[in-house]
């Protein structure tokens, strides 16, 4: 499986954006800190799209208003959707960006919504992939404020994530991130028992498509659901079949009440945006993934040389 990146969203010079990550304890520090980086940019004349959980969201409010300068967008259809995100930060700096208005965002991803694990890893993937999908934008900041109630090593993992890090109002260097470094993915974990495999090659998507809905009636799924799923399903195949040698092998199975469909090839998927990143209205081609990723719950991909392209389709099951 192979894919190519659609071109940023570019105007201007293309140079100067900044990632920076905001460790806060409680909610007192959440708002000063959040506080005074909006009151920083509007004393700098530049404008702040505000992108938290709506409980932050309440408070930076009764604080700050929305106005002209200071934008706080809807989150829920992205929250628990990190494959969206990046597509949603374009559109809700676009805007500014086409005025040539400096700009400033503020993005908490929301961990505490997170209904699994593999959705937490790919949130902290999206904070690692936004530095490469703004590496060529138009010059913005970014602040990720992070709640340090958690685990030691989370915070660390996202320091890995993040070029800068905010402390007692003086922004450093993140001594942990590396521009150059692969990211750290956390193993896959293995399909639950009991699971199906069938083996697809072309000529055999309806067969493959039979599979999936034989599994997903046993699990409640049908309707508009299934027949997304099946849009999705037939994407990833299909680029399974051109790209990843002719042939690939599906797994189906529950976990976690979610329909899981993975898809193994033996192809290399070199672009880590693939599928992230908005189509524009001239790119030829690219869009695949991108629909596969606005069909379902969560997308995990996984893909080496060595090891070739693993693709799991999460769809959360009825009740």
């Amino acid at each position: 499986m192979t894919s190519s990146r659609p071109a940023p969203t570019s105007a201007g010079s293309g140079a100067g954006y900044r990632h920076e990550l905001y460790p806060y304890r409680g909610r007192d520090e959440f708002v000063e800190g959040t506080v005074g980086f909006i009151r920083e940019a509007l004393d700098e004349g530049e404008a702040v799209v505000v992108a938290v959980p709506q409980d932050k969201a309440s408070l930076l409010r009764a604080e700050i208003p929305d106005d002209g300068a200071v934008r706080y967008v809807d989150t829920t259809p992205t929250a628990r959707h990190p494959g969206r995100l990046i597509g949603a930060w374009q559109e809700w700096i676009e805007e500014y960006v086409s005025q040539g208005r400096p700009v400033r965002g503020i993005g908490e991803s929301a961990w505490e919504e997170a209904r699994s694990q593999a959705e937490v890893e790919e949130l902290r993937y999206h904070e690692w992939l936004l530095n490469k999908a703004f590496a060529h934008s138009p010059a913005w900041w970014l602040l990720c404020p992070y709640d340090t109630a958690g685990e030691r090593a989370a915070l660390e993992s996202m320091t890995r994530c993040h070029p800068e890090i905010r402390a007692d109002g003086r922004t450093t260097a993140c001594a942990d991130y590396s521009p150059h470094a692969p990211f750290d993915f956390a193993a896959l974990t293995d399909p639950c028992d009991p699971y199906e495999e069938f083996s697809y090659a072309g000529g055999s998507l309806p067969a493959l498509r039979e599979k999936i809905t034989a599994c997903a009636e046993r699990h409640g799924l049908g309707g508009r659901r299934l027949r997304e799923l099946h849009l999705a399903a037939t994407e990833v195949a299909t680029n399974s079949i051109r790209h990843g040698g002719g042939q690939g092998v599906l797994r189906t199975w529950s976990e976690e009440h979610r329909l899981i469909c993975e898809f193994r090839d033996a192809g290399y998927m070199e672009d880590p945006l693939a599928g992230r990143s908005r189509p524009t209205s001239t790119q030829l081609g690219g869009r695949g993934l991108w629909l596969v990723h606005q069909l379902c719950d969560l997308v995990e991909i996984r893909s080496t040389p060595q090891t070739g392209t693993t693709v799991r389709l999460h769809t959360e099951l009825p009740g």
